[in-house]
């Protein structure tokens, strides 16, 4: 629904000599026995695919010509360029204009290679890292990014930025320091887990100190001044709430890296503004934007039976994606009394029929969600392996979990029937839950506790397209005598009450997230520390057995450790019972005016429309000869 930021080393060891020298000059505690990994990347576990002297990623089309515009719809508004504050609303892409340090790739995961550095030093241990920027790095008003930038936008985000990100990087990395113009180092603290440490020093966006402080910015506040960056893409046409347009800067400093070849191919990146999504879908049919990413099964299966589409003018094309599943779900917000009985959680799960909604509402179209790893390997399945008992074992001991976790298989949502809407055996199944949480229907019907309290339940929705999804949920709901309701309201009204310190909701869509590889993110996502803060930790979850568990997972050294870890952290968070999961496709749909192309070999991991298609002119001029485009 809403969207952050987010392995060994192929080069020779360097000799003893050399190890000590570079640690002296680089201001580190020189240790005869402290080896020192210079490198062109780093990866969470194992070697980098790609040599230091790569010449394109391998998914890329290095020839791919420059020029053109992609549009694509959105629905909301926007009143705001600052992605990193709380307040307002952010143009989608309003950090585009920003680079990092480092760089992911489309087909490897858990890898960063080097973007502005040259090349990164860090010891086996990871307790640091020193990275050395390029000496031709360029904001784009056309002033040099140095190492004062890096630690100016380090500092700036540990103090300024989303409290929940802060509070966590600030117990992670001890500080970051300027060597020498173009040479920084971050250095961690003592005691915590540094495996993904330097990915995420290096994953820090960097903005110009000088641009910042010249325009009197500030990182917490609503602005609809950009920051300025480093990146290929320069903010265009601003029309506020409207649409916001980003045009590809021909003096951008990387655009000849191997790194970046066969990408950023599109002159013009455009997003326009529906007020909800039907009417975005007819703007798209109308040719007001150029590319869409359907979402919906219903306009997939059906909706594209409009001239433009039946005469092949705009194409609908469906990619397999490799991508772990986003988590999706209907949210509880545990801060409120009526969600603390889990027998509640569990009677209003059992309602919702995705079986019935699948085959009704979806053509069938949809997987079901299980695990917060889904469509990955790290999904728990089955009972667990010796590993995951070893990590689970000593929360059963303390009563943090139940011994059954140790030997059963993970708990997955409950089944229903695909013939009706509701049903029967379901809703005896929850109607005897709610009897022993003391929630009994009087003669009306509704069920109140023993203080005559109505069970009540709103969903608060922002998206006009699930308002037929979520009625029948409403429905089944009010068969078991919960007064339960829908409300949709605006993108602005829904940030609102679903932000600290409101937090004014029963039950959201929202997604459930981990990382592939998950770290730090974790305690962000499902921390106690965090839970009241956090937008990520919406649900307010408060749980020591899953505190233990990130520890465990942060502390992962290998990927085999990770994967038990995951694992089992997987089985718990299916226990906390905060969520009804959804459903989810293991493919990109795509549709688009036949204008673009797209490299033959996709890689599993981006869809990278805005990124790695590019722009055929031939076939844009003989759509415009047809009247097909605005």
């Amino acid at each position: 629904m809403r969207a952050g930021m987010r392995g060994m080393d192929r080069a020779a060891p360097w000799c003893l000599a050399a190890t000590l020298a570079m640690a002296m000059a680089a201001g580190l505690p020189a240790r005869a026995e402290e080896k020192i990994i210079s490198s062109h990347g780093i990866s969470t576990f194992g070697d980098l695919q790609l040599p230091a002297d790569f010449a394109h990623l391998p998914y890329v089309n290095p020839e791919a010509p420059k020029g053109g515009e992609i549009s694509e719809g959105t629905f909301g508004g926007f009143d705001s360029m600052n992605p990193y504050s709380v307040k307002g609303r952010a143009a989608v892409g309003s950090n585009i204009m920003l680079e990092t340090i480092l760089t992911g790739v489309a087909d490897e995961i858990g890898a960063s290679y080097c973007l502005m550095c040259t090349t990164m030093d860090y010891p086996e241990d990871r307790s640091w890292v020193v990275f050395h920027l390029r000496d031709d790095v360029k904001f784009s008003d056309g002033t040099p990014l140095t190492a004062e930038d890096v630690v100016f936008s380090f500092d700036t985000f540990l103090a300024k930025g989303l409290s929940d990100f802060r509070t966590i990087m600030g117990q992670q990395i001890e500080k970051a320091e300027m060597l020498d113009p173009l040479t920084v180092k971050f250095t961690f603290k003592p005691g915590v887990p540094t495996r993904d440490l330097p990915q995420l020093a290096g994953g820090l966006p960097v903005i110009s100190k000088a641009h910042y402080q010249k325009n009197n910015l500030d990182l917490e506040e609503s602005s609809l001044t950009p920051f300025l960056g480093s990146g290929p893409y320069l903010p265009g046409r601003i029309n506020v709430g409207r649409s916001i347009t980003y045009v590809r800067n021909p003096d951008y400093w990387g655009q000849d890296l191997p790194i970046n070849l066969g990408q950023n191919n599109l002159d013009v990146l455009r997003f326009e503004y529906f007020d909800e999504p039907n009417a975005a879908f007819e703007g798209f049919k109308a040719g007001i934007y150029t590319f869409r990413q359907e979402s919906t099964a219903r306009i997939w299966a059906e909706g594209y039976d409009f001239p433009a589409a039946t005469d092949g003018i705009v194409k609908q094309e469906e990619l397999k994606s490799g991508n772990k599943a986003s988590g999706q779900a209907f949210l509880f917000n545990l801060r409120r009394e009526k969600w603390q009985d889990p027998r509640v959680r569990q009677a209003i799960a059992l309602m919702f029929n995705f079986e019935w909604s699948n085959q009704a509402l979806f053509y069938g179209l949809y997987q079901r969600i299980d695990s917060f790893w889904e469509n990955s390997d790290m999904e728990a399945t089955g009972a667990p392996s010796p590993q995951e008992v070893a990590i689970l074992q000593p929360l059963v001991d303390e009563g943090l979990l139940p011994a059954s976790i140790l030997t059963d298989p993970p708990a997955e949502p409950p089944v229903s029937s695909e013939n009706r809407q509701l049903d029967r055996k379901n809703l005896r199944a929850a109607s005897a839950l709610l009897d022993e949480a003391g929630w009994i229907a009087g003669a009306d019907g509704i069920r109140r506790n023993a203080a005559g309290d109505k069970l009540t339940l709103e969903f608060l929705n922002d998206n006009a397209q699930f308002e037929r999804i979520i009625a029948p949920y409403v429905e089944n709901l009010k068969a078991l005598g919960v007064d339960a309701r829908l409300n949709t309201i605006d993108e602005a009204q829904f940030e609102v009450r679903t932000r600290n310190p409101t937090y004014d909701f029963d039950i959201i869509t929202g997604n459930a997230q981990t990382d592939y590889f998950s770290g730090a993110d974790l305690k962000q996502y499902y921390g106690s520390a965090t839970a009241d803060v956090s937008v990520f930790n919406v649900m307010g979850l408060k749980s020591p057995a899953i505190d233990r568990l990130v520890e465990v997972v942060m502390a992962a050294k290998t990927r085999e450790e990770i994967t038990a870890a995951q694992k089992a952290m997987d089985r718990a968070l299916r226990l906390q019972g905060f969520w009804v999961p959804q459903w989810y496709k293991p493919t990109w749909w795509t549709a688009y005016f036949d204008m673009y192309d797209h490299p033959q070999n996709m890689p599993p991991y981006a869809l990278g429309e805005t990124s790695f298609w590019w722009y055929d002119a031939d076939r844009a001029a003989a759509l415009k000869a047809k009247g097909a485009l605005k």
